[in-house]
């Protein structure tokens, strides 16, 4: 239900727009990126640089991520950019994820990520979808390397 909800939310305020964000660009943008499931706002801070905030949320705990990201256009498709960055994690894991891990350090989890994926602004929609993978490494807490971050954002645009 959660994640129906998440997933419908960012859709519900596209519809309810009337003159935001309709060109091939955008500034602001928040929305939900699918698996493994997060809230996610994207900023930008300049030509071609953007800031990008992503909160999940399971069972096993949540984690906020922070990353910086430099677009650039790809090919000659309005709003189509690649992107590439960098950025931090912090996590906090639950007592689920305690108890289907008893030898690892529990608590805390931080480390370092990066990012390299796809965004397309929808000309005439306020919607952004963007597609990466983002790889990260955890240093404090249970060491480890996770190749399976990433995925499919939908959000709505300012």
């Amino acid at each position: 239900m959660k994640r129906t909800i998440l997933f419908i939310l960012p859709l519900l305020l596209a519809a309810g727009a009337s003159a935001q964000s309709m060109g091939s660009d955008y500034k602001t943008a928040l929305g939900v990126k699918l698996y493994p499931g997060a809230v996610t706002v994207k900023h930008f801070t300049g030509k071609g640089k953007a800031i990008e905030g992503l909160g999940y949320i399971s069972s096993d705990g949540f984690r906020l991520t922070g990353l910086y990201e430099l677009h650039f256009p790809l090919g000659s498709v309005d709003g189509l950019q690649w992107y590439v960055g960098g950025g931090a994690h912090l996590g906090i894991w639950s007592d689920n994820w305690k108890n289907k891990y008893p030898t690892r350090d529990g608590g805390v989890a931080l480390g370092v990520d990066g990012v390299l994926g796809l965004d397309y602004k929808i000309k005439g929609a306020p919607l952004n979808l963007s597609f990466d993978w983002q790889p990260s490494f955890n240093i404090i807490g249970y060491n480890y390397f996770e190749g399976g971050w990433g995925g499919l954002a939908v959000r709505y645009t300012f």
